[in-house]
């Protein structure tokens, strides 16, 4: 990245691997849920137009004609710009790189309200199609307790701006972000959002707390108590239970989800991953543990993995070894494995 003869960010959507990256702004205007540390030790900033127009030229000369159909604005949100400065990046890319098809950004819920219904279509018109929201939760108590910084409210108006203007959307889901705590809520509220919504793409994500973050200290002081991979199948189960009404695709699509074959279309596709995730829930104990540790470690990628009696002999001796010399339980060597992912 080091050879690189523009500015890139740190991250980018999954679905956007083969995207050009051109970064707009530097960290996250927010930059305070207790569940996040991308950005812990970055100030955040806006670039000048003058900066990214410079670096589109850049990576035009650079990437030599290379026919990029996607590209992916960094870093945390694009919207924060003025609509005039984030237009006329929009429209330098579109000249630079004519074979873009698909313009894409992330956008926060509390800035995106700030923009007119007018300032949401020009923004769409001058090439920004495709929005990533972390919505996260749509319960206002998990919001309020992991400081997101956003409502309910504000999720539904941004994402109904945004469907208006012509904007494809994504809505990005944390499974186990309530805790045991408010499971439950977290999993119901997401969904009654969600349903108010009807968002293009639904994708989740399964916790994974990283050292140092706020929520990593609530659970070293007994304020957050982690859900088990069990569990939170079962709060996945709920929420995809209470979706109703809405045509969105639905996705466990990083590798930090257990079980990635609980993908489709809405509604049409409903009953086969609710019959997926409950499949996992009747396995027994020791089959539930020998294909947690399985996905965990790379062995296993589909449920049915386990059938493959090599596979699940190997996978069995990691799990003795395991029961033999770690001290701590399978729950906590399950999330040590899920935050080295995230």
């Amino acid at each position: 990245m080091n050879s690189v003869p523009f500015e890139m960010g740190p991250i980018r959507p999954v679905d956007e691997a083969d995207s050009l990256l051109i970064r707009t702004t530097r960290g996250c205007p927010w930059n305070r849920c207790t569940f996040c540390s991308l950005y812990k030790n970055m100030k955040f900033s806006l670039r000048s137009v003058t900066e990214i127009k410079k670096d589109i030229i850049a990576a035009k000369e650079y990437f030599n004609g290379h026919p990029f159909e996607t590209c992916f604005l960094q870093d945390g949100d694009s919207f924060v710009m003025g609509t005039k400065d984030l237009i006329e990046i929009l429209q330098t890319l579109r000249i630079a790189f004519p074979s873009l098809k698909r313009i894409s950004s992330y956008g926060r819920a509390q800035t995106m309200v700030k923009k007119t219904a007018s300032d949401m279509k020009d923004i769409f018109e001058a090439g920004l199609n495709k929005l990533y929201c972390g919505m996260e939760s749509g319960s206002a108590s998990v919001l309020e307790k992991v400081k997101k910084g956003i409502t309910p409210e504000s999720i539904i108006k941004s994402a109904r701006m945004a469907k208006q203007a012509g904007m494809d959307t994504t809505q990005f889901i944390i499974l186990g972000l309530g805790g045991k705590q408010l499971s439950k809520l977290h999993a119901i509220e997401t969904a009654k959002v969600l349903n108010e919504i009807n968002p293009d793409y639904i994708r989740l994500l399964t916790i994974g707390v990283k050292p140092g973050t706020g929520l990593d200290s609530q659970i070293a002081k007994g304020e957050f108590i982690l859900p088990s991979e069990t569990h939170m199948i079962s709060e996945q189960r709920l929420l995809l239970e209470h979706l109703e009404n809405i045509t969105s695709h639905y996705a466990n699509h990083h590798s930090v989800d257990l079980l990635l074959e609980v993908r489709g279309s809405l509604p049409t596709d409903k009953d086969r991953m609710l019959t997926i995730l409950d499949r996992f829930l009747f396995l027994s104990e020791a089959d539930k543990i020998n294909f947690i540790l399985g996905r965990r470690l790379g062995y296993y990628r589909r449920l049915s993995d386990i059938k493959n009696e090599l596979q699940y002999g190997i996978v069995e001796k990691q799990a003795q070894k395991i029961r033999r010399t770690n001290s701590d339980s399978f729950e906590q060597v399950f999330h040590d494995l899920r935050r080295q992912v995230i």
